[in-house]
């Protein structure tokens, strides 16, 4: 076999075996691949498929390409993923709220892809902090402290690591394949018993409607559940941000926030709808409705902020983490509404965008990030707005940064004389 008969295989809409797709990620994972082949691989995969078969030879052989964790713990092993959104910080709260409630989190994180804005970014917006960490020291870290949110170790999925880093810089993102695999290769090797997916729908999402989302819904919980571990999906409406800040520290800060009980709002709603229902699949709950309630518990107790804390110093940042920590943008610019009324519709796609050209996510691979910048006091579909108010604060590096996502802000929110309806913040619960 060889990178180049495979992809002309795919490339021809032939279907690939279990055989030549193992071939492929193991080259993925040893070098014998390259980024060109990487590439056309994906592109292959997002316009031809592989079909069922073939997603989930692809997830198991990503998975297998490195180690596979097996662990010993007094409580389910448990985690969650999104497939992206902007404003999305659930992970970073729900990962303590769910060590604080008994349960065990190794979750494995990415970085940020198109749009979206990465776990492990958000993280390491905060001083010191480094999520690349060893097999070791992810073990004692979940072990002591009931969570830990890293990147994948070097022999763990080495090979969605490279397609990873390759689908964000080649227009690849949105194939249910792709995106299924990446997923549950990091998850798998992660050795879970139980996983709940927050599969995204709308504007600010890769799959842009219901039934697309529902389709991704499905074909990650078939390919989990194939695989051995207990999973659900949630199907929730990304027509708005999920917290009313869109980059890297700001969303730390927002998570801080709720955290701390200093903030209400869906961003608390989402993480308590998705803990609970983690919470009954692990049996750790008897429904969901007492799930919610142990999650939002471990929040006011504050017993979530303090493993929070815990976890941002074992992976070297303040020994006590808070909001004067994060960096700050020299120039923040506010853009007001010019109209009052309800604000109708968000190109919450766009604004992601906004965010990666202030320089918060990346255009080309290995780009360094600027922390500080991005988007916040942002509101939701079908909220009431007046004339003068703010619609966005834009953080940015320079003035004339500021002044170019002022523009697209205003274009990216439209306010309308009347009230819309508001879809309800979980669409779909698959099984």
């Amino acid at each position: 076999m060889d990178a180049r008969s495979i992809i002309l295989r795919l490339r021809d809409n032939q279907a690939l075996t279990p055989a030549e797709i193992r071939w492929f990620a193991n080259g993925l994972a040893d070098g014998n691949v390259s980024d060109a082949q990487a590439g056309a691989f994906a592109m292959a995969t997002c316009l031809n498929g592989l079909g069922d078969a073939g997603r989930v030879a692809l997830t198991e052989a990503m998975r297998d390409s490195g180690d596979v964790m097996k662990w010993d713990l007094p409580g389910p092993v448990v985690d969650k993923h999104s497939t992206g959104g902007v404003g999305d910080c659930v992970s970073l709260i729900l990962a303590p709220a769910l060590a604080a409630c008994g349960a065990y989190v190794p979750m494995i994180s990415g970085r940020g892809l198109g749009h979206t804005g990465g776990t492990l970014d958000k993280l390491e917006a905060i001083p010191g902090v480094n999520t690349e960490v060893s097999e070791e020291r992810f073990r004692h870290m979940v072990g002591a402290l009931g969570c830990a949110i890293v990147s994948a170790t070097g022999d763990m999925a080495p090979a969605d690591k490279r397609l990873y880093a390759v689908r964000d810089v080649t227009s690849t993102v949105e194939s249910i394949d792709l995106i299924t695999a990446s997923i549950l290769s990091k998850k798998l090797a992660a050795g879970l018993e139980t996983l709940v997916l927050d599969v995204k729908c709308g504007s600010g999402a890769f799959m842009g409607n219901p039934a697309d989302a529902s389709e991704l819904a499905r074909a990650l919980v078939g390919t989990a559940k194939g695989a051995g571990c207990a999973t659900l999906a949630l199907v929730t409406d990304m027509n708005s941000p999920l917290a009313p800040a869109a980059g890297n520290a700001l969303e730390v800060r927002e998570c801080l926030r709720v955290l701390e009980g200093r903030r209400e709002g869906v961003l608390l709603q989402l993480t308590a709808a998705l803990g609970g229902a983690l919470l009954v699949a692990a049996k750790l709950a008897s429904d969901e409705a007492k799930g919610r309630s142990m999650i939002r518990a471990a929040i006011v107790s504050g017993q979530a902020r303090e493993v929070f804390a815990k976890m941002i110093a074992a992976l070297g940042g303040p020994n006590d983490v808070s909001e004067a920590c994060l960096p700050e943008a020299p120039v923040v610019l506010e853009v007001c509404a010019q109209e009052t009324g309800f604000i109708a519709t968000m190109d919450v796609r766009a604004l992601g965008e906004i965010v990666v050209h202030l320089g918060g996510g990346r255009l080309y691979g290995g780009q360094k990030l600027d922390m500080a910048v991005g988007l916040s006091e942002l509101g939701r579909v079908g909220d009431r707005v007046e004339n003068g108010a703010p619609l966005a604060m834009i953080h940015a590096a320079d003035e004339a940064a500021a002044e170019r996502a002022a523009v697209a802000v205003r274009k990216a929110i439209t306010v309308a004389n009347t009230a819309v309806d508001v879809a309800p913040l979980v669409l779909e619960t698959i099984e």
